[in-house]
């Protein structure tokens, strides 16, 4: 059953791309009619890369980690970069035919010449475009990560806890694109962080453990005072999630299984609890199910509470337990504008820090006025990046949650 189902969500994956990649080239290379040698040749290349996408997700899981690399850079990008072309030549027909509409009701003749012109110009706007955001996409995706600073108020963590430093990490989505380097600079730049604890919120690696194990050694590395927390992201799911669970243990790192932890300090403590992703009960070779009940059954409700789920939606399961803090990622804010519209009509939030009390409300960004009602969330951009090596309007971040008492 699952076979079937799977078979017929790629045949109707391929059969999207193939429309899509038609409609590109039939609007940026068959109507500019540009001459039969630079029309060959830009038919190649569409059709190259078009089958190029399929092909990159076999190649990112049968190529040897260090190899291919730049190849897949170029063919992820261009899944990008097809994604802004297409939405804008859609843009662009739709006010056209409205254009033509009226000029027909007005009588108004058509010129052949005159529509040429306007598809070679809309032809070169659109790729110098699509160019300039790649480019400025892929130097956001790849380049430094900056480090967010977030106060959070929360109403019952004790006063000589002021300042509990929490970094979060998440969907570093390392793999074919994201190498070692990558990380190294990461877990350098959260160690002078000095930390009390660092969570990662899921999604580590695109890859099973056995082919990423040198990649992911520099996380042994990471210096807190009271360690490093991990729950599972949806893409564990997809590499082999007990064997990674496995591999992140045997680093010194401890994987939350509907759990929690205590932290804080000899006089006053609060509660880190974390759960496995909301989909994981898909993946019954796992063996593993979100459980929220299991992870907070018995706590105390006197205590404060901060809960690691890298999926936002289980916001308001959480505020029914009355958590404090939820920290999750997995929307990487959108990633590439303007996906994040898409987002928002699966995930309750796709980036930033709210209150929920019923409804959503924004924290301002000082964070350190009377504490908010209900259940805050603070959802992550992501660290890394999956798919297309750009980011546009949703830069990667490295976040550090400084915690607060009420004033």
């Amino acid at each position: 059953m699952r076979t079937a189902a799977f078979i017929g969500f790629l045949a109707l994956a391929l059969s999207l791309l193939g429309v899509i990649h038609f409609y590109i080239w039939a609007r940026l290379v068959r109507d500019p009619a540009l001459g039969p040698g630079a029309t060959r040749v830009l038919t190649l290349l569409v059709g190259g890369l078009g089958l190029g996408i399929p092909a990159s997700f076999f190649l990112g899981r049968v190529l040897p980690p260090d190899r291919g690399r730049t190849l897949l850079l170029v063919l992820n990008g261009w899944i990008g970069v097809m994604f802004w072309l297409f939405l804008a030549l859609v843009v662009a027909d739709l006010v056209g035919f409205l254009g033509l509409g009226i000029a027909r009701l007005a009588g108004a003749p058509v010129d052949p010449d005159r529509r040429l012109f306007l598809a070679r110009l809309a032809a070169g706007t659109l790729v110098t475009a699509a160019g300039a955001a790649a480019t400025v996409g892929v130097a956001s995706a790849l380049g430094p990560v900056a480090v967010r600073d977030v106060p959070v108020v929360l109403r019952r963590l004790p006063s000589s806890l002021a300042g509990y430093t929490i970094v979060q990490l998440s969907d570093l989505h390392l793999g074919p694109t994201l190498r070692r380097p990558f990380l190294e600079r990461i877990v350098a730049q959260v160690n002078g962080l000095a930390a009390d604890a660092v969570v990662i919120t899921g999604d580590l690696a695109d890859c099973p453990v056995d082919s990423l194990r040198g990649l992911v050694a520099p996380l042994a590395d990471l210096r807190t005072r009271q360690g490093v927390f991990f729950v599972t992201g949806n893409h564990e799911y997809y590499a082999g999630a007990e064997p990674w669970c496995q591999e992140l243990e045997r680093l010194g790192i401890r994987v939350l299984r509907n759990d929690r932890v205590t932290l804080g300090n000899d006089s006053a403590t609060f509660d880190l609890a974390g759960v496995y992703d909301w989909d994981a009960a898909r993946h019954p070779e796992a063996g593993h199910r979100m459980d929220l009940d299991t992870a907070l059954e018995g706590r105390d409700h006197s205590r404060e509470i901060v809960l690691l789920a890298h999926q936002p939606r289980i916001l308001e399961e959480a505020a029914r337990h009355e958590v404090g803090l939820v920290l999750s990622g997995h929307t990487h804010g959108g990633q590439i504008w303007p996906w994040r519209y898409f987002v928002r009509l699966q995930q309750p939030v796709v980036r930033g820090h709210f209150t929920f009390d019923g409804a959503l409300s924004p924290v301002g960004s000082n964070g350190t006025g009377p504490a908010p009602h209900g259940t805050q969330i603070y959802v992550s951009s992501g660290t890394g990046q999956w798919g297309p090596p750009l980011r546009l309007g949703a830069p990667a971040e490295i976040t550090r949650i400084r915690l607060f008492p009420p004033s």
